[in-house]
């Protein structure tokens, strides 16, 4: 994968975990296992995963995968469960930038930040950005704030902090119109804001781009692999084989129809294996 990944300055790399449902061996008393994974939004590329072990959570697996990855000049994002200070720490030391996702289980941090967003000190410009389709409009307005000396003062283990954020989205479908204000903290100044929206909007790419793909394209949810590492090692190679037929662009069809169309042509299957 790393000869495939052309990492760029500001590349965009997701790490979030999925759960392989029908994994579940009841039998033996195994969990269903959860895999946890770093997708390169720009270059679409899973670049590494790493098994969440048993009776732990992503928190213990997320630096297993950073220390698998070369992010020199890349954005990290993560959800919440992985806002941890020493994956932060982790982050900048490998030469990476990161955007963490904040939520009430770290709810000092959390409050701060929304206080400051709702007070009269905090910039009321926003950034604003419009989504249209399938139905659906999205508007987001993104705020955000380097005059932050106050909030590193309180909570001064978060190495490389510069700036933190507001977004807050507007999803209007049909008659129905939902609302939603998210905040997140990073390593990255606010002077220019374009490289948090991209990383912001980027992190999602992972749910659209590589678990929903996994499991509509590969039918990961019903793969019934359970003895042994035979669920974790076939992850593995769905994840390998999504990288080949996504660099493949000769066929202007879906991942699930070249999966098919590789198994009915031989010719067609050396090419993919040939993007290694």
């Amino acid at each position: 994968m790393a000869d495939l990944a052309q990492l760029t300055e500001g590349e965009v790399i997701a790490i979030d975990g999925k759960t392989i449902r029908r994994s579940l061996d009841t039998a033996s008393k195994k969990a269903a296992i959860h895999m946890v994974s770093a997708w390169a939004q720009q270059n679409r590329l899973v670049l590494g995963q790493e098994k969440v072990d048993d009776k732990s959570n992503e928190i213990t697996a997320i630096p297993k995968l950073l220390k698998q990855l070369d992010i020199t000049g890349a954005v990290v994002t993560i959800d919440a469960m992985g806002r941890q200070k020493k994956i932060a720490r982790q982050v900048v030391g490998q030469g990476g930038d990161y955007v963490l996702s904040l939520k009430g289980n770290q709810s000092a941090l959390h409050d701060d930040v929304v206080t400051w967003f709702q007070s009269s000190l905090s910039a009321q410009e926003a950034t604003i950005d419009v989504d249209a389709g399938h139905g659906r409009i999205e508007t987001r307005q993104l705020r955000t704030s380097n005059d932050i000396q106050w909030l590193k003062a309180r909570h001064p283990d978060w190495k490389g902090l510069q700036s933190i954020v507001e977004v807050t989205s507007q999803r209007e479908l049909k008659e129905k119109t939902e609302t939603e204000t998210r905040y997140f903290i990073s390593s990255l100044d606010d002077r220019n804001p374009v490289p948090l929206g991209q990383a912001i909007r980027g992190h999602w790419g992972i749910e659209n781009s590589l678990h929903w793909v996994l499991d509509v394209a590969f039918d990961e949810d019903r793969n019934r692999a359970r003895k042994g590492h035979s669920a974790t090692n076939l992850a593995m190679i769905r994840h390998l084989a999504l990288n080949l037929i996504q660099q493949e662009k000769t066929a202007k069809v879906g991942v699930k129809t070249k999966r098919a169309k590789a198994g009915w042509d031989n010719q067609y299957l050396l090419k993919i294996l040939d993007m290694i």
